[in-house]
């Protein structure tokens, strides 16, 4: 089984040109079913024995998130080693995914966000430190990153002309991103005062590239220091980013363009207007509100 995974871990990098995290997730998913099944051989894999998985992982208790997740590394393992030649029957065509529960993704307020944000003004001015965490936090919520894509920023990917950063997202695809004024002249004001001028914009206090964690870390500082509702993240600007454009009436394919998402479908979680946008929609066009 080891070696069929490292072939479809190459697959993946090679032909389906997948990020060094989504394949070591693959992997993981991946070993986690080879310790089940043992000594088991590929060929005696079949429908009963998937069940059997399926089973075990919902005696652990794991979201129907986390099982499909783990059943769409199988469908694409077992495709993988059927188109290949490795086996002649695919077992996961007979499995249908477990009913998943929709969860809408949390986000903050405008002024939740302006309240974060400016948590880090007080602090911006005064050293390196406090103004790289004010571009971080005006970055994420200008352009809409992920944690990686903000981490993976090189000053030759911001164009100061234009306002637009070119960004490496999911799947190494690269997309153009407008940024705002705001977050610009942060980054300006945190490029000029540092001493050490590398490819990375975002540093660490060792003056090497900032990590996730290191991101993450820095965002949750200022959610303390801000007081603002549990369940905030540094994912959170993302989710936020895109609500509020669309409550302020951008349409649901530029959203999807400037996410980054390949699917229109994946976008349309992030219709869910507030209750107040909605009240005010209805007061508006109802002829007895």
């Amino acid at each position: 089984m080891e070696k069929y995974i490292e072939k479809f871990a190459r697959y993946l990098e090679i032909e389906k040109n997948y990020s060094a995290h989504t394949i070591l997730n693959y992997k993981l998913d991946l070993v986690d079913f080879a310790k089940f099944i043992g000594e088991t051989d590929l060929e005696k894999i079949d429908y009963l024995i998937l069940r059997k998985y399926l089973g075990f992982l919902k005696q652990k208790n794991l979201s129907s998130r986390t099982v499909n997740r783990r059943l769409s590394a199988l469908r694409s393992f077992f495709r993988f080693l059927t188109r290949d030649g490795y086996l002649k029957v695919n077992p996961v065509l007979a499995i249908s995914s477990p009913k998943q529960e929709k969860r809408l993704p949390s986000f903050m307020t405008e002024e939740e966000t302006a309240k974060l944000i400016e948590g880090a003004f007080a602090k911006s001015e005064k050293d390196l430190l406090g103004l790289r965490d004010r571009a971080i936090l005006e970055t994420f919520y200008s352009a809409g990153l992920r944690i990686s894509e903000l981490v993976g920023l090189n000053l030759e990917n911001i164009d100061f002309i234009s306002g637009t950063i070119k960004v490496l997202g999911k799947g190494k695809k690269e997309r153009l991103v407008p940024i705002g004024d705001t977050a610009l002249t942060a980054i300006r004001k945190y490029q000029d005062k540092k001493k050490k001028q590398i490819a990375a914009i975002f540093l660490n206090k060792n003056g090497k590239r900032i990590t996730s964690r290191g991101v993450m870390d820095i965002v949750g500082k200022y959610i303390h220091i801000a007081g603002v509702k549990s369940g905030v993240s540094a994912h959170t600007f993302r989710h936020s980013f895109a609500t509020h454009l669309l409550n302020r009436g951008a349409d649901l394919r530029t959203v999807q363009e400037l996410l980054g998402h390949a699917s229109l479908s994946t976008t349309q979680i992030y219709i869910h207007l507030t209750t107040e946008k909605l009240k005010n929609v209805y007061d508006k066009a109802h002829p007895r509100a």
